[in-house]
C-alpha cells in the first residue's frame, strides 16, 4: 500500500465511519485515483469499520501538515 497526502485527500469527504467495501465504492464513485482503490483493495477482508484516513495510513496527519502550509515570507518572494 502506497500512500501520499494527495491520494489521502480523495477520501477526505469519505462517509466516516466506512468498511472497506463503502471505501472503494466511494472511491469510484467520485473518481478517486486507481492508486487509492488499489490500496483499499489491499486492505483485509473483513468487516472493520474504518473511522478515518489515521486507521488507513497512521502518518496522514503529519503528512497533511505538509501539504497545507502558508509561509507569507515564501509567497513574498515570489513576486
Amino acid at each position: 500500500m502506497f500512500w501520499t497526502p494527495e491520494l489521502a485527500y480523495s477520501l477526505e469527504d469519505a462517509p466516516w465511519p466506512a468498511t472497506k467495501e463503502e471505501l472503494i465504492d466511494y472511491a469510484n464513485r467520485t473518481g478517486a485515483p486507481q492508486q487509492v482503490v488499489d490500496n483499499l483493495a489491499e486492505l483485509e477482508d473483513n468487516d472493520e469499520l474504518y473511522e478515518g484516513m489515521e486507521d488507513l495510513w497512521p502518518e496522514y496527519e503529519n503528512a497533511t501538515d505538509d501539504l497545507y502550509f502558508s509561509d507569507d515570507e515564501d509567497m513574498d518572494s515570489m513576486y
